[in-house]
């Protein structure tokens, strides 16, 4: 599969979503839809992973000062939980 952005998969699963709840489409392309999709939602679940690895979160330190701080999403769920 050639390399496609996040947003062009995700809109090439929402077609093949609707393809597959239509009534007028046989078995074989039923099944090769299918087969597109999890190739396309495991294409998605990549770029995400590495998308969360380029977030860093800035961090106000005491003063004026910033610290580059890698992204932890536990952290940030804890924090919006208080």
């Amino acid at each position: 599969m050639k390399e496609i952005s996040f947003e062009q998969a995700l809109k090439k699963l929402e077609k093949i979503a609707e393809e597959l709840e239509s009534e007028d489409i046989s078995l074989d392309v039923s099944l090769k839809n299918y087969e597109e999709g999890i190739k396309l939602i495991s294409l998605c679940n990549k770029k995400l992973e590495e998308a969360k690895k380029k977030v860093d979160v800035l961090i106000k330190k005491e003063g004026k000062s910033f610290e580059l701080k890698s992204f932890d999403e536990k952290e940030i769920d804890e924090k919006d939980e208080e």
